[in-house]
């Protein structure tokens, strides 16, 4: 089901935030996400001028993102705009003797950890360079990032959105301490400082 914080009015889901959804898949199945290109459209069953792909090259398509066709839409029924993410695995480049290596999946011994952040951002700022900032604060402990809401309204300033940012936080030898896990939301809030993101509070 979809999570969402509702004091204020809430904001529909947009291209960028499909684009930001595709580049968390990539980077959680092992795609080099920062060689990755944003080109042209999607294809047909995309909405014209809001859609794209992810490229490895000018020929290899990772990934497709964007707002679904209306045409789509009526023929499976549904209201609304919907984004949408399609990941081709199967293009993602395997293991070689040298540069960019898939890793092979090992299940986690050690439950994972979820924490939510609720950022105030300018409003022209994209939700995926939040996301990929927040993401990188800690690479050793943080396996994935995503936007989850978006809204305006009361209680945010003019000008601007609130971006509410789920972490996932993989534990491999030991479960983190309560001091490893303060450090790491530390981290977050300085790394999307950088990026004109405050905590709200």
């Amino acid at each position: 089901p979809a999570r969402g914080w509702r004091d204020g009015k809430a904001a529909s889901f947009d291209a960028y935030d499909a684009k930001a959804e595709a580049l968390a898949l990539l980077a959680a199945s092992g795609a080099p996400v920062d060689n990755l290109q944003v080109m042209g459209e999607a294809g047909d069953a995309w909405h014209p001028g809001q859609s794209g792909t992810l490229r490895l090259g000018p020929k290899t398509v990772l990934a497709s993102f964007g707002m679904l066709h209306p045409l789509v839409l009526k023929a499976f029924d549904l209201d609304g705009a919907v984004a949408a993410v399609e990941v081709y695995l199967d293009a993602i480049p395997p293991k070689r003797a040298s540069g960019f290596a898939r890793p092979a999946y090992t299940p986690p011994a050690l439950q994972a950890v979820r924490r939510d952040f609720a950022f105030l951002v300018p409003a022209a700022l994209a939700t995926d360079a939040l996301v990929r900032a927040v993401k990188g604060a800690d690479k050793a402990a943080i396996v994935s990032a995503r936007v989850f809401d978006v809204f305006t309204g009361q209680g945010v300033e003019d000008g601007h959105k609130s971006v509410a940012v789920e972490i996932v936080l993989q534990p491999t030898a030991k479960s983190f301490t309560d001091e490893e896990l303060k450090a790491v939301a530390d981290k977050v809030v300085a790394a999307a400082a950088k990026q004109g993101a405050s905590l709200r509070v």
